[in-house]
């Protein structure tokens, strides 16, 4: 009888933490650094549930080891829906196979809440790189081995280097960071000579005449950028794509993991709202929690072929 009435009161005290949220600042956990594209995309979609909920939702970077330090964070969080993680196919895909061993599970630590959008990543260097096009630039690069150097700071622009090394035949010197922008700035200043952005940080690149895009790594061109090549073009077969999603730890009450799915899924599919996560480089693909658990299964399998492909031997 006692353990009924604990089990009861469990319940109801949850159903009402439930109703009665949120009722204090929420933290939205990024695990890359500030200007980086999961930022963008969780500040966008915070605004929306800030609006919607009439609570703060705070953005806080956790950049650092492809992400892992602000997964494992929310991972330990209390459960009560007030620590979130705005993560990507990093932290919860593609780590299970870059690391021998992860502080966290990405399936069992967490609650799946909603993918938001997807986007793809863009080869880029300075204007003044000897090699007008994706042709020119996989053949200048072929001909000088162990010349040139490539940053990354994702899991999705680390493979995609590798997918580049591997088809292309290249020999290119890699450079780990903690984020793309960082990557960036290195290519514009020389100290890199090329590297894999997101479309959130590439497009503003490309407008400002600041970086060359030769080609996306999506399958093909995207929309967003449509004079730009897909690498498949050259590189035939080569297809890569990122992706954005909300997580909460496991245990948060299924109440609260659907209010913030229905939310966010209808906030993000306004007309107006489309057109800003476009104008960030990203497209809006929502999936709801049942959707988006099936799909990291089916992303970690993925992500592992790809990573045995690039031939990247787990740190």
């Amino acid at each position: 009888m006692k353990l009924f009435l604990y089990i009861l009161g469990f319940v109801l005290a949850s159903q009402a933490c439930a109703q009665n949220y949120p009722s204090k600042p929420v933290r939205l956990v990024v695990p890359f650094p500030a200007g980086s594209a999961t930022d963008q995309v969780a500040r966008l979609a915070g605004q929306q549930l800030q609006e919607a909920l009439k609570a703060p939702f705070v953005v806080e970077n956790k950049p650092g080891a492809q992400g892992t330090i602000a997964a494992e964070f929310v991972a330990r969080a209390a459960a009560d829906g007030y620590t979130l993680l705005v993560t990507t196919n990093t932290p919860q895909a593609a780590n299970v196979s870059l690391f021998k061993k992860l502080p966290y599970d990405p399936v069992k630590d967490f609650e799946p809440v909603v993918r938001l959008s997807t986007t793809s990543f863009m080869l880029m260097s300075k204007p003044d790189f000897p090699a007008k096009n994706l042709k020119e630039l996989l053949a200048y690069v072929r001909s000088q081995p162990g010349k040139f150097s490539a940053g990354y700071g994702s899991a999705g622009s680390q493979v995609s280097i590798a997918m580049m090394k591997a088809m292309g035949k290249l020999d290119v010197i890699e450079v780990p960071y903690k984020g793309i922008p960082q990557t960036v700035t290195d290519v514009l200043g020389g100290t890199l000579s090329f590297t894999f952005v997101d479309l959130s940080n590439a497009l503003p690149q490309i407008k400002g005449g600041k970086l060359r895009g030769y080609a996306v790594t999506s399958e093909k061109r995207t929309p967003l950028a449509p004079d730009v090549p897909a690498m498949a073009e050259e590189l035939q077969g080569y297809d890569l794509i990122a992706w954005f999603a909300i997580m909460a730890p496991a245990g948060t009450p299924r109440e609260i993991v659907q209010l913030l799915f229905e939310t966010t899924s209808k906030s993000i599919q306004k007309n107006e709202i489309r057109e800003k996560f476009s104008f960030i480089g990203t497209d809006v693909a929502p999936m709801n929690p049942a959707q988006l658990g099936a799909f990291i299964k089916s992303e970690i399998a993925k992500w592992a072929l790809l990573v045995k492909q690039a031939g990247i031997q787990p740190e």
